[in-house]
């Protein structure tokens, strides 16, 4: 069974963590020491940061290299680590200080303009690139509630959203999106905005750049191929691959070839129960239907 998606960011914050904890113990210190050398009271922080219980920071490999008496060289792949941890794992917390658009251009950035290929799978809400913009508006209200964000820029961040949707039309660049069932059926938008949204998804397999819109039904047999978390898997023209994942509490960025490949392996084999074309359209008329009805 597949590891799950954070498993890959703990690992590599318990791997910083015990490098720190061997260079304390090297350099023949206890936790005691080293907090005294660092100016804490107690031993507290020393025991939370080497057990990866505490995010590590920059400043934090500093500091242990420094009272450990480590070389320069020794440092700076120290802080290397400490960087690509740090840009794997964008926690959502940190970002409550500012906006939408704002947090949106933190974890994603220009990443559509720049890919060659994208794979979304989705399990709670209509992929945004396939958003009308009144259902895009009513999703990120629900989002900047949910996190708390202090600033209201939400028609801000459907602008920037929507002017995303180009990408779409965009030459030489495929779109892939799965969505379960159930999405089709998730409301939070009035009736009459999600009957809107329903219909332009019908309408955006048109569109150049979209391979294809595939939805699995929610009535087909999973024994062997249960619901996952969402997730995108992203294809560059240099070649780089990445898989991210969206958490309650943050962003997930995975580069390593066997985490990117594990995600290509669940979305295969999610492919293989789907439907697409006509079966796909028929699923939505069938969402379409329950709201009538």
């Amino acid at each position: 069974m597949p590891s799950s998606p954070s498993s890959s960011a703990q690992a590599a914050r318990q791997r910083l963590a015990e490098q720190l904890r061997d260079m304390r113990k090297a350099a023949g210190l206890s936790g005691r020491d080293f907090a005294a050398l660092a100016g804490w009271a107690d031993a507290t922080n020393v025991t939370k940061i080497e057990k990866a219980q505490r995010t590590i920071t920059s400043e934090n490999v500093r500091l242990w290299c420094r009272v450990c008496g480590v070389s320069d060289d020794r440092l700076g792949e120290l802080l290397i680590e400490q960087r690509n941890l740090a840009q794997m794992w964008q926690s959502l917390r940190d970002h409550q200080g500012f906006g939408l658009n704002a947090v949106q251009k933190m974890t994603i950035g220009d990443m559509f303009s720049r890919v060659s290929s994208a794979c979304t799978y989705q399990t709670k809400v209509i992929p945004g690139l396939l958003q009308t913009e009144e259902y895009m508006t009513e999703v990120l209200r629900g989002v900047r509630r949910d996190r708390q964000l202090v600033t209201d820029d939400v028609a801000e961040a459907v602008a920037v959203r929507m002017a995303r949707q180009e990408n779409l039309r965009r030459a030489g660049v495929r779109f892939w999106f799965l969505l379960e069932e159930a999405v089709l059926r998730y409301r939070y938008t009035s009736a009459e905005v999600h009957h809107r949204q329903l219909e332009h998804l019908k309408g955006v397999t048109r569109l150049p750049a979209v391979y294809a819109v595939a939805i699995i039904p929610g009535s087909i047999d999973r024994r062997n191929i249960r619901v996952r978390e969402s997730f995108e898997i992203y294809a560059f023209p240099e070649g780089e691959t990445i898989s991210q994942v969206e958490l309650l509490t943050g962003l997930l960025t995975l580069t390593t070839i066997e985490d990117v490949a594990m995600y290509g392996r669940i979305w295969d084999e999610l492919m293989t129960i789907s439907a697409t074309g006509r079966a796909a359209h028929d699923l939505i008329d069938a969402a379409i239907r329950g709201l009538e009805g």
